[in-house]
């Protein structure tokens, strides 16, 4: 049995940013190709690939744990994710507190994450 542990980001973890958008719809095989096809990276190496839907207002993650993948979404209620890699390459790497800047809609090359909206009690 798994150890039943979603996606842990750890600082050994090697991160992978898709500079190209990717349609939302995409499952876990179409999202594995891609890996493959446009990072020139193996899905099964258990980096953590992350993707931004072509609206920019969700995030997909895509990582293998050496028993199956893990898929997850970030869809944000209001907004859009700002800060996206630009540039010539296909994928640019982030260190693990850069993957939780963005994760939290931020821009990882900043010091700290935006102030988030306050959870309805």
């Amino acid at each position: 049995m798994g150890v039943g542990v979603l996606i842990q980001i750890s600082p050994q973890l090697r991160i992978l940013v898709a500079v190209e958008p990717i349609d939302g719809r995409k499952g876990i095989d179409s999202i594995a190709q891609l890996c493959r096809e446009k990072l020139d990276a193996d899905p099964f190496s258990g980096y953590l690939f992350i993707f931004r839907t072509r609206r920019g207002t969700a995030i997909r993650l895509l990582q293998y744990d050496g028993q199956g993948f893990w898929i997850a979404t970030k869809r944000l209620s209001k907004g859009r994710f700002r800060w996206w890699p630009t540039g010539n390459e296909s994928m640019k790497t982030l260190r693990a507190h850069q993957a939780q800047l963005l994760l939290a809609a931020g821009n990882p090359d900043a010091e700290a994450p935006p102030v988030w909206r306050k959870v309805s009690a």
